[in-house]
């Protein structure tokens, strides 16, 4: 069984390093050395939220992914990213934080060990959809790679058409192409496939469940609590 959880990462700094070396790992598996998400700035932002999938006993880190609110003291990944690419992604996030918030998720990844469970993928787009209306979002955006955008698609985000080339960009390297995308009804979801938004909203509704779920590779039995966890609530993240 594996443990999803949602908390503030500012209140768990332990387990933001856990999260941080498994990310790295991946990435320089692929070669990838320079990626904004992979940053870890946001350790000490109280707009962050991590998303993790660990082992039973929370000792181990399988995968996971961020949410970072607009708003605060640095600016988000895809603003980082972009910006050297096409300048007017800075006023875009300026006008959809005054629309009453934004946010993006970044930072996704999983091991090796769980490839092909759909943990790292597709559960963690729902999980993240699920945990928004915790958030104060009126929108949500993504800077996703080619691996990651039909989940991304299915989950209910378009394309930023408006912005770098119909909003796609080289990123991080120049063989690699990421694309700008925002999902505009955090709280209805209902850009996202029928499927996808029925199981979403089960997750919002229900956020403490136990759930086998399928994958490519057969069945994984998830144990989800995605209420979004501060310092003050639990004396630990891993022991409860």
């Amino acid at each position: 069984m594996l443990k999803v959880r949602v908390f503030r990462a500012i209140d768990y700094p332990e387990e933001c390093m856990q999260y941080i070396n498994g990310h790295r790992k991946v990435l320089e598996s692929y070669g990838v050395t320079k990626v904004t998400s992979a940053s870890i700035d946001w350790m000490y932002e109280p707009y962050a939220y991590l998303i993790t999938v660990t082992s039973e006993d929370g000792q181990k880190v399988y995968g996971g992914c961020r949410i970072q609110l607009g708003g605060g003291s640095i600016p988000l990944p895809i603003e980082t990213a972009i910006n050297n690419m096409d300048t007017r992604i800075f006023d875009m996030v300026k006008n959809l934080q005054s629309q009453g918030g934004t946010g993006e998720f970044c930072g996704l990844w999983n091991s090796r060990e769980v490839a092909g469970w759909g943990v790292g993928s597709i559960v963690l787009f729902r999980v993240v959809n699920a945990v928004l209306s915790q958030l104060p979002v009126t929108s949500f955006l993504a800077f996703c790679a080619q691996t990651t955008f039909r989940n991304c698609s299915k989950t209910g985000y378009k394309i930023m058409t408006d912005i770098g080339n119909q909003g796609t960009f080289y990123y991080p390297k120049e063989d690699l192409i990421a694309t700008a995308m925002i999902l505009t009804d955090p709280w209805e979801q209902r850009s996202a496939h029928p499927e996808e938004r029925e199981k979403i909203m089960h997750l919002r509704n229900n956020p403490v469940q136990t759930v086998v779920e399928k994958g490519p590779k057969g069945e994984m039995l998830l144990d989800y609590d995605l209420r979004i966890m501060r310092a003050h609530q639990h004396d630990s993240l891993l022991v409860q």
